[in-house]
C-alpha cells in the first residue's frame, strides 16, 4: 500500500508538471486515456479487492453469530435490539451522506454521464463502511453494487489527483466503475460490456480503451492480491455442470422457453414491487426518516434466524444449487421444494425492502440468487414433467439470467455475466433464448432499466437535486473543430458528448446544415451547440472534444451569412470564457 501511494504521488506530480508546461489546452488522445485508464484500474483494483475480502469476512462472521442465536433462542431479543441500533446508525449516516443510498450503481451512472457530482472520498469511505456494516449485521446484501461505486470513486479521485479536466473525468469514472464490477465478480468481459450497455449506453473507441485498460489492471491486481493473501481467485461459481447432450436435445429448449418465461414474469413482478416499496417508504418519516431502516434490518434478522441463506448476497446459496455441491441445506427439515420456495421468496422480499428503504448495500447478487432459486423450483417441476435431471444446472443458470435481464434490462451484461460466473460457454445458445425472453418481458410490460429509473428518482428528489445536480444554466455557444482534436475526422455518433447538450448546426465549407449521427466533422468546421450546463463543465468538455470556442460576434456572423473566413477566428475566445446564456 505504501508503494501504491508513492506511485500515485509520482503520477500526481507528473500531472502537475504537464499542466504547467502546457501553454494551450490540447485534446486528450488515446495515449493519455490509456495511461489514466491504467492508473484508474490499479487504484480501483486495490480498493475493491480489499473491500470484497473484508465483505467475505464480515459475512462469515455474521453466519457465526447468527448460528449462535439460532442455537440459543433465549438471546434472540438481544439480536433484534442490536439490529435496531444498527438501523438507526445507518439511517443517521444517510441523513448526512445521502449519496451512498442504495446499491451505488445509479449514483455512479449519474456521475459518469455528467449528471451528478459528489465528494469522491466521502462517498468512497461512506459506502465502504456502511455496506460492510450492513453485511456484518446479516442483511441480504451483496458487495458488487458498492464495488461499482467504490471503483467509480477511485476513477474520480485519480482524475482529481492528476488534475485532469471534466472530459477525462467521465472516462475515468467509467473505467473505475467497470473495473470495480469486474474485480468483484472476476468477470473482465462483463465489466467492459457494462461500460457500454449500462454506463454510457453508447460505444466509442475512447470508452473502450479506458474500460479495457482499467478492467485489465484491476483484475490482474485482484487475482494477485487474493492469491497472496490466501483467498480463492478462481471461478465465482464452480459447482455447476453442463452436459453436452442437453444442448442438442430439442426437448430441452422447450423446457428453457417455459422456465425462462416464468422467471422473466417473476422479474417484472419484482421490478414493480421495488418501486411500490420505494413509494411506501418515502411516506415513512418518523425519527426524521431514520425509522424506515428498521424494517429491512429487523426482517433480515427474522429470515437470518430461519435460514443462513438469507445472510449476505447469496453466493453460498448459488453454489449449493449446483450438482457438484453437497446440496441445499433444508430449512427446519423441510422438503427441497419448500426450502427453495422459502429462500427464493425470502431473498426477493429482503431485496425489495433493501432497495425500497435505500439501504447502502448491493443488489446484484441477491437478484441473481432470487432468480436462481426460482429456476431451481422450475427445474424440479420440469423434472416431474420428464426433463433429465442432468439438465437442471443449465436450466437454473438460464433462469437466473432471464430474471436478471427482466429487472435490469441489460441483456448483454446478463448473458456474459452468467457465462463468466461459471466459466462455461457451451450453454450460450439457450442462455440467449432466456435473456431474450427476459428482455421481451420488460418491453411487454413497459419497464425501464431499474438503475436508470432509480437515477431519475434521485435526480428528481428535492434534496438530491439541490446537492448533487446543481443549478442548470441554458447556454448556446459556437466551437471550431481544430486539427488533431478528438472530433476531427470522426462521425458525431462516435464521440462521447456532454450530457444535455445537442449539436444544432454545423457549418462546413460554407454550407450550414443540421447534423445527424453520420455527420463527419472536419478540421475548420464550425459547430453550434446548445443545452443545459451544470457545474460549468459542459463548455470545458466541448472544448476538449472540438477545440476553441468562437467569439460570439464571429459565431453570429457565421450563422447569419456563412462567411467562410469566420473560421479564422477559431480559438480567439479560448475555452475559459463563459458561454452566452439564452
Amino acid at each position: 500500500m505504501l508503494f501504491f501511494a508513492f506511485f500515485l504521488r509520482v503520477c500526481y506530480n507528473l500531472g502537475v508538471e504537464m499542466q504547467k508546461k502546457r501553454k494551450k489546452r490540447t485534446p486528450p488522445n488515446l495515449l493519455r486515456i490509456l495511461l489514466v485508464g491504467m492508473l484508474t484500474g490499479a487504484f480501483a483494483g486495490v480498493a475493491v479487492t480489499f473491500y470484497n475480502m473484508l465483505a467475505e469476512m464480515a459475512e462469515e462472521f455474521a453466519r457465526g453469530y447468527y448460528g449462535f442465536f439460532r442455537e440459543n433462542p433465549a438471546f434472540l431479543p438481544l439480536l433484534f435490539v442490536g439490529l435496531a441500533l444498527g438501523a438507526i446508525v445507518i439511517g443517521g449516516l444517510l441523513r448526512f451522506l445521502p449519496v451512498i443510498r442504495g446499491s451505488g450503481i445509479p449514483q455512479t451512472e449519474g456521475a459518469l454521464r455528467g449528471l451528478m457530482r459528489f465528494s469522491w472520498y466521502r462517498a468512497l469511505t461512506g459506502m465502504f463502511a456502511a455496506s460492510l456494516f450492513a453485511i456484518f449485521c446479516g442483511l441480504s446484501a451483496g458487495a458488487e453494487g458498492p464495488s461499482v461505486l467504490i471503483g467509480g470513486c477511485c476513477g474520480y479521485g485519480a482524475n482529481d489527483l492528476l488534475r485532469q479536466g471534466a472530459f477525462l473525468r467521465r472516462y475515468q469514472i467509467t473505467g473505475g466503475a467497470c473495473a470495480g464490477l469486474a474485480a468483484a465478480f472476476n468477470a473482465p468481459l462483463t465489466g467492459i460490456v457494462f461500460a457500454f450497455e449500462e454506463g454510457q449506453k453508447k460505444f466509442t473507441p475512447e470508452v473502450f480503451v479506458c474500460a479495457f485498460t482499467s478492467v485489465a489492471f484491476a483484475v490482474v491486481i485482484r487475482n494477485l492480491l487474493r492469491t497472496a493473501l490466501g483467498f480463492a481467485a478462481g471461478a465465482y461459481l464452480d459447482t455447476f455442470a453442463f452436459p453436452e447432450s442437453a444442448f442438442s436435445d430439442p426437448l430441452f429448449y422447450a423446457y428453457v422457453l417455459f422456465a425462462a418465461a416464468v422467471c422473466a414474469l417473476c422479474g417484472v413482478g419484482l421490478y414493480y414491487l421495488i418501486f411500490a416499496a420505494r413509494k411506501l417508504f418515502a411516506k415513512l418519516t418518523f425519527w426524521r426518516g431514520m425509522g424506515r431502516m428498521l424494517f429491512p434490518f429487523l426482517a433480515a434478522g427474522a429470515f437470518g434466524i430461519l435460514t443462513a441463506y438469507a445472510l449476505g448476497g447469496g453466493h453460498g446459496f448459488l453454489e449449493d444449487l449446483g450438482s457438484r455441491s453437497e446440496g441445499v441445506r433444508a430449512v427446519f427439515s423441510s422438503p427441497l421444494w419448500a426450502t427453495l420456495l422459502i429462500v427464493a421468496l425470502g431473498k426477493g422480499l429482503l431485496l425489495v425492502l433493501n432497495m425500497g428503504a435505500g439501504v447502502p448495500c448491493g443488489a446484484f447478487v441477491p437478484m441473481l440468487a432470487t432468480g436462481a432459486g426460482a429456476g431451481a423450483l422450475l427445474s424440479l417441476l420440469c423434472a416431474r414433467m420428464g426433463m433429465d435431471a442432468a439438465y437442471a444446472d443449465a436450466l437454473i443458470v438460464i433462469c437466473m439470467s432471464a430474471f436478471f435481464t427482466a429487472v435490469v434490462k441489460a441483456p448483454l451484461t446478463g448473458l456474459i455475466l452468467t457465462a463468466e460466473l461459471t466459466w462455461n460457454f457451451m450453454f450460450l445458445l439457450p442462455a440467449v433464448i432466456g435473456v431474450g425472453l427476459g428482455y421481451l418481458a420488460g418491453l411487454l410490460f413497459r419497464t425501464r432499466p431499474v438503475y436508470d429509473r432509480l437515477l431519475d428518482e434521485m435526480l428528481q428528489e428535492e434534496g438530491a437535486c439541490g446537492a448533487a445536480r446543481g443549478k442548470a444554466d441554458a447556454f448556446s455557444a459556437c466551437f471550431c473543430v481544430e486539427a488533431g482534436s478528438l472530433a476531427a475526422g470522426r462521425a458525431v455518433r462516435d464521440v462521447l458528448w456532454p450530457s444535455n447538450v445537442r449539436l444544432v448546426r454545423v457549418r462546413s465549407q460554407g454550407v450550414l446544415f443540421v447534423p445527424d449521427g453520420n455527420t463527419v466533422l472536419q478540421a475548420g468546421d464550425l459547430v453550434f451547440a446548445e443545452g443545459e450546463q451544470r457545474f460549468g463543465s459542459a463548455e470545458e468538455e466541448l472544448c476538449a472534444v472540438l477545440g476553441s470556442r468562437v467569439l460570439p460576434r464571429a459565431a453570429d456572423a457565421a450563422a447569419r451569412d456563412g462567411a467562410d473566413g469566420d473560421a479564422a477566428e477559431c480559438g480567439s475566445a479560448g475555452c475559459g470564457g463563459a458561454p452566452r446564456k439564452r
